[in-house]
């Protein structure tokens, strides 16, 4: 197929877009906020590309889950980056009022990021895949009989993902019980994904897809340039996500709360939905190329790395600001945040247990995610009252059963399929383990 245009084109586009960000950083121009949000949102959005072509290209050299669980670690930087800053204040500022916000703040902020990458995230790229496949073909969308029964039909290869985010998924319901996040958090949290990343990398390369665009074009340098241009990607987009996110998410605070809209709601909700964006965007790409699988891989990746990585290391975090082994503390709201974010994990599992999301399953997400939120923001903000924080409570926990409900329901009737996930895991793991280094060449 004739090229249309030289693939450095796209890529020159993609470093255009970021350019007002590093030259307004170089410079130290400060900007009014809608400038900010601006300029950093472009960037964000040029990093994203960056990104996703940057793990594209990777695979030609490392397992495919490997590049993809990489740029999900990257995409979701930001997030990071923000819930670290509470995690710090909530430890510097220990035993006073702004420390306590701090910490029921990190864990707003962290609930809600895991609840939009599923509620809009994970629902939205399947119904925009779906919906795409109608137009472009798809090889992973399946047409079936029925009202609003076409589905993604994901590859078996995520099953590893599918295992270890539930093993997180049930742990997450205990945190709460520990009176915080503390050093066990940590260590099987983060002991999960280190287990998860060490069974991805030597569980062996798995089959190549065909690439096009400006990934196939670097994929055909030699060895020592194509891993210097994938290093650069990951990076230079990191850098840009690290940087500018932040910025993008307290403008965009700001500007909510210039519409009365309250602090609290803000970093729950607006400054997760503007922290998650590379990777939403990185997904669309990867579907736009006809990449489904390889999008919920990255997705499923996001939240696993979010559910371990980002819930572990808080509590380090809090310690090293507080000077001392600490166990970071939150509200009992908090608590309930927590068990509602897990069960709606519990629910999205047993929906991708049997390897395919439809159109009704991902509406069930997403109106179940839109639904809970509207609803304590009337609770909180819009209805009168005489005690809207227990109400708000009874509203979590309501959710919470709802979508425990639903999802025992599904394991139950996809329990065969249970079994089918468990074995490919154990599968991928043995396989894991026994793997020895390949001999030298003879």
């Amino acid at each position: 197929m004739t090229r249309l245009r030289h693939p450095f084109a796209a890529v020159a586009a993609a470093l255009l877009l970021t350019a007002p960000w590093v030259g307004i950083r170089l410079a130290g121009v400060h900007l009014e906020t809608v400038g900010t949000v601006l300029v950093s949102g472009l960037a964000v959005l040029g990093a994203s590309f960056l990104l996703a072509w940057g793990a594209e290209t990777a695979e030609e050299d490392v397992p495919r889950a490997f590049a993809l669980a990489v740029l999900a670690v990257l995409a979701v930087a930001p997030e990071y980056a923000v819930d670290a800053l509470y995690a710090w204040t909530a430890g510097a500022q220990a035993g006073t009022t702004r420390g306590i916000e701090a910490g029921n703040l990190a864990i707003a902020n962290m609930t809600g990021a895991n609840r939009i990458l599923i509620g809009i995230g994970w629902s939205g790229i399947a119904l925009f895949t779906i919906w795409r496949a109608a137009s472009a073909s798809d090889p992973a969308v399946v047409k079936r009989d029925g009202i609003l029964a076409d589905a993604i039909s994901l590859d078996r290869g995520i099953a590893t993902e599918i295992a270890f985010l539930a093993a997180a998924t049930l742990w997450a319901f205990l945190v709460p019980l520990g009176g915080g996040i503390d050093a066990l958090d940590t260590v099987l949290l983060v002991g999960l994904y280190v287990a998860y990343i060490g069974i991805i990398i030597r569980a062996g390369a798995e089959a190549q897809e065909e690439h096009v665009g400006v990934p196939a074009y670097f994929q055909e340098w030699v060895f020592p340039r194509r891993v210097a241009v994938v290093l650069f990607l990951f990076g230079y987009s990191g850098t840009m996500i690290f940087t500018a996110v932040e910025p993008f998410a307290h403008g965009l605070e700001e500007l909510g709360l210039q519409f009365g809209i309250p602090k609290f709601f803000m970093i729950q909700w607006i400054a997760p939905l503007a922290s998650e964006s590379p990777e939403l965007i990185v997904v669309t790409v990867l579907v736009m190329k006809a990449r489904s699988t390889a999008g919920f891989n990255t997705l499923i990746s996001s939240k696993l790395n979010q559910w371990t990585l980002l819930i572990g290391t808080l509590a380090v975090v809090y310690s090293i600001a507080l000077g001392r082994y600490g166990v970071l503390g939150f509200e009992f709201k908090q608590s309930l945040e927590i068990w509602l974010t897990a069960a709606q994990s519990y629910f999205a599992l047993a929906i991708l247990v049997n390897f395919s999301i439809s159109v009704r399953e991902a509406l069930a997400l997403l109106v179940l995610f839109l639904s809970q939120v509207f609803i304590e923001f009337l609770i909180l903000r819009v209805l009168t009252l005489p005690n809207p924080e227990a109400l708000s409570h009874q509203s979590l926990l309501a959710f919470t059963v709802l979508y425990l409900l639903l999802g025992t329901a599904l394991f139950v009737s996809r329990r065969r399929a249970v079994g089918e996930l468990l074995e490919l895991t154990g599968a991928t793991a043995r396989e894991a383990f026994r793997r020895t280094p390949e001999p030298g060449a003879d």
